[in-house]
Formats: structure tokens, C-alpha cells, sequence
């Protein structure tokens, strides 16, 4: 009889959570690099290009793709004749494997779970606990995939349910363009169709685990209607022009994974679940002879891209900046920003508001600043801060009013679009909306060459940090005039692809 041992359950988890924080699916790498390769969009194109350098460089320094490092699920199968060596629970050995993970001291990931869901919402400190869905199946193996599912993709989760004579290809092309670029496009799609409501979730949930295939599926062919699914909905999505980070573009999704399930015959549940650039999962199998091993993915089969900002980039020093500067930036227009900025996010902002009501001084003077919507990696070795690329802006809209107008921002630096509240918060007080790639963490992390932590340092990751930047890449998202990219650049690539008669 094949006997599981606790230290290999726990070993395996915490060596597969570092191997994927840092190493990209060969499979999805690759196929952004097909992705690049055809882009004819500049801004997307260069986006691209910034995400597989970043992701190279991931891989050589053995630090994060990205700086949210995810929350992790575990699916689990639990072979029915094995047996046990453990004194913990298998929730207990997959936790006590991401505690592990996330606070190795040679490659510190950030701890993103919180309890309670509501209320305090305290970090837990070491990214416990792991979502674990867990199937009794015949045999004497114990195979486990893990994914690390960052929030920004993981808010963008849908669910309906669909009269069964409803249009399933038309919700999906109805829902994605609401979820904006806040899942950090290119990625994958993952559908769930049937079964009941959290059925379909985990159908979904489960279907990004799969590799990407769909240009092997596109050169021999579908043999099956699901296959034909995957391939009409594949060429629609990216046919829509959203395109890396919403900017416009060719690719939006480099593969759509569908899996299902019987259904009620009133009933057509539907989840979808978007997968980000920081595409992470991986799935490993032990037999009771040790931990499993990982092989690392030859560099060589990298793509070999090279990134480098465009001639055509605005040097802004952020000490001196001026109002007049800012109005002269156009959408699409790409900035080299250098000197010192704020950082913040959800409850730095949330903080500040409580402390306006109750007529508190504040610790830190915004006027004429920019603040980036970042909560970075702490750092390891001789690194000034870990990987920190931006966070969703969309969640900040609610409180742009205030700092812009009580507290005289003068900008703001995140990923994806604004909101139209926002937008308009923007234009009136003639301030301009940056956006660096989400999923080039590490390359963003590299153009920091101070960081200190000014305010409310209780909140962790989420404190308000003073950087000093050197040359760190932005494009204009929002300009002094209330324009967004993420709206006239995938309107202006929609039309475009429709004229080419389909996807090139």
C-alpha cells in the first residue's frame, strides 16, 4: 500500500509555489510570444514585449512575475487505497506548505489573504489559508494542482444562469468588455457550462489548469461541438480589440478552455473566470517515494524579445513636474517618469477618508504629487523593494474626488481603465491618469531606487511608501482632458479587425 508522508505533502507544496512565482508556463510564455510577434498595435505591442522581458527576468532572478502573488487553490485527488503518515489534515499539510512559500527569506512572496472577509479584514501574514477542493478517486496517488490566482483577475469572475435556449456565445461577448482590463489581458478564458451554480464556478475554476492548445486545435481541426465552442469564441473575444492591458490591440486572450458538466433541463449555469498575464498553476503527482521534483524550463525556449523604451518617450521629472506639462500629454503618449512618488492603495485611501471625517491631520501632503496604486513584494537580498507593478485603478474611482480636489493630487499611476466618475474627476481638475503593464513586476521593480515607508505602516503592503524612481515606463491612460485610451483604443482596434474581414 502507498504511503503519503506529511513532509512531502508540505515540501511539494512550498517548492511548486516558488517554482510558479516565478516561472511562467512555457506554454502560455510561448504563445504571447506568437502573440507579439503578430501585433500591430504599438501600444499593445509594447506592452507585450514588456511583459516576456519581465517574465525572462522572473525566471534568471527567481523573484515574482508579478507582485500579488496570488491567493493559492489546490485541487486535490486522493487516491481511495492510499495511506497516511501525518499527524495534520490535508487543509492543515497544504497551508503549512504556503506558509512555507510565502515567507521563504530567499524569494519573499506577498501575503495578500485576510481575515475576516469583512469588517477588519486583517492580513493574515503568511497567505493562509489555501482554497482546497479536494475528490476521492480510484488508485494509490495523491496528485495535487496548485494555481496562485492574483485579484485582479479573480474580481473579474462572472456567473449566470441562461435560459437553455439563451445565446451563449452572445453573453460572453456581452460580458468580457464589462470587465474592463483589470484581469491584465492577454490570458486565458475559462468557462464552466452546467452542473449547478458552484459547480460551474469550479468547472471554470479548474479548466485554466489546462494548458494552451488552441493553435494545435485551430491546425487540425474541432472534433467535438465543445472543441467548436472554444475556437468560435477564441476568434470573437480577441475580434472585440480590447488587447494587451485594454490598450487595443490583436490578442486579448491567447485561449479559451471550456469544461462541463450535466444540467438541469430548466437550467444553463455559465461561470467565467479570466486567468492574467501572471498566468500561475502547476500540477505534480507523489507515490509515497519523496517529495515531487520541478525542471525548470530552458531559457533558450523563451522568446527572445527584447524591451527598451521607444524613441519617442517623454523623460518627466515628477520633482518639477507642472500643470502645464500635464496638459500637454496626450492618450497613448509614453512617460519616463523619475524622481519621488507616492504609493497607496484600497486602505491607505480608505484611511485617509476616515481621517478627513474626523477632521484629523494627515501624515503625508499630496499636493502636486503622483501616487501609484501598488502594494509591493517585500525586498530580498540587496533589492531596494520587491517586484511591484500596479494594481487594479478601477478600485480607487470612489475616492479620486477627494484626492484630487481636497487633497491637490496631481496624478495617479495604476492598471486598467477608470471609471466614468473618475474620468470626469480627472478632467476637472486637468490631472492625468498613468498606466504601467500589469504582469512586468519585476521590470517596473527595477526603475525604483528608494523606498521608504511614511505612513500608516500597520497596513503592511498596503502602507503608503515614498519611491524614487529612475526612467520607469508608463503610457498616458487618462489626459488632462478626460480622454481615455481604454476606450478609444479598442473601439479604434474593433473596427480595425473588422475590416481585415476577421483575426489576421
Amino acid at each position: 500500500m502507498t504511503t503519503i508522508h506529511q513532509d512531502d505533502v508540505v515540501q511539494s507544496v512550498q517548492e511548486a509555489l516558488q517554482f510558479i512565482s516565478y516561472y511562467h508556463p512555457l506554454d502560455f510564455i510561448q504563445a504571447v510570444g506568437r502573440a507579439w510577434e503578430r501585433e500591430q498595435s504599438p501600444a499593445a505591442k509594447d506592452a507585450l514585449a514588456q511583459i516576456l522581458v519581465n517574465s525572462r527576468m522572473s525566471a534568471q532572478g527567481h523573484r515574482p512575475v508579478c507582485q500579488d502573488t496570488g491567493m493559492v487553490v489546490a485541487f486535490v485527488e486522493v487516491g481511495m487505497d492510499l495511506h497516511w503518515s501525518t499527524e495534520l489534515s490535508l487543509q492543515e499539510m497544504i497551508d503549512e506548505g504556503v506558509r512555507r512559500a510565502y515567507q521563504d527569506p530567499d524569494n519573499t512572496l506577498r501575503a495578500s489573504m485576510v481575515a475576516p472577509p469583512w469588517g477588519a479584514r486583517r492580513n493574515t501574514g503568511d497567505n493562509t489559508p489555501a482554497i482546497v477542493h479536494t475528490r476521492l478517486v480510484p488508485g494509490n496517488r495523491l496528485r495535487i494542482g496548485l494555481a496562485a490566482k492574483g485579484g485582479g483577475s479573480e474580481n473579474k469572475a462572472r456567473f449566470t444562469v441562461l435560459n437553455p435556449s439563451d445565446n451563449l456565445v452572445d453573453w460572453v461577448l456581452d460580458t468580457l468588455p464589462t470587465l474592463g482590463a483589470g484581469w491584465c489581458p492577454p490570458g486565458m478564458l475559462g468557462l464552466g457550462l452546467g452542473g449547478s451554480a458552484e459547480q460551474a464556478m469550479l468547472l471554470a475554476k479548474e479548466a485554466l489548469m489546462e494548458p494552451v492548445d488552441i493553435q494545435e486545435l485551430m491546425a487540425r481541426g474541432p472534433s467535438t461541438p465543445l472543441e467548436e465552442l472554444r475556437l468560435e469564441l477564441y476568434e470573437k473575444v480577441n475580434a472585440l480589440g480590447i488587447g494587451a492591458q485594454g490598450l487595443g490591440g490583436l490578442t486579448t486572450v491567447v485561449d479559451v478552455k471550456i469544461r462541463d458538466y450535466p444540467t438541469h433541463a430548466a437550467s444553463l449555469p455559465v461561470a467565467l473566470i479570466p486567468n492574467c498575464a501572471a498566468t500561475r498553476h502547476i500540477e505534480f503527482e507523489l507515490d509515497g517515494s519523496g517529495p515531487a521534483e520541478f525542471t525548470p524550463p530552458a531559457l533558450s525556449d523563451y522568446p527572445d524579445i527584447q524591451w527598451q523604451p521607444g524613441a519617442d518617450a517623454i523623460p518627466v521629472n515628477l520633482d518639477k513636474v507642472t500643470p502645464e506639462e500635464v496638459a500637454r500629454w496626450k492618450p497613448g503618449d509614453r512617460l519616463l517618469l523619475s524622481g519621488s512618488m507616492l504609493t497607496g492603495r484600497d486602505a491607505a485611501h480608505r484611511r485617509i477618508q476616515d481621517m478627513l471625517a474626523r477632521g484629523e491631520e494627515l501624515p503625508v501632503d499630496f499636493r502636486g504629487r503622483f501616487i501609484y496604486y501598488v502594494g509591493p513584494v517585500d525586498p530580498v537580498r540587496d533589492e531596494v523593494v520587491g517586484p511591484a507593478g500596479p494594481t487594479t485603478a478601477t478600485r480607487m474611482d470612489k475616492f479620486t474626488e477627494m484626492m484630487l480636489g481636497e487633497l491637490g493630487l496631481m496624478g495617479m499611476i495604476g492598471k486598467a481603465e477608470r471609471g466614468p466618475a473618475a474620468i470626469e474627476s480627472i478632467r476637472r481638475h486637468k490631472a492625468a491618469y498613468l498606466m504601467a503593464v500589469g504582469g512586468a513586476a519585476y521590470l517596473v521593480s527595477r526603475a525604483i531606487r528608494k523606498a521608504r515607508v511614511v505612513a500608516f505602516e500597520d497596513l503592511g503592503m498596503e502602507a503608503i511608501y515614498e519611491f524614487e524612481v529612475e526612467d520607469m515606463p508608463v503610457v498616458v491612460a487618462v489626459d488632462s482632458q478626460g480622454e481615455s485610451v481604454h476606450q478609444t483604443g479598442p473601439a479604434e482596434w474593433r473596427v480595425r479587425i473588422a475590416d481585415m474581414g476577421g483575426m489576421p
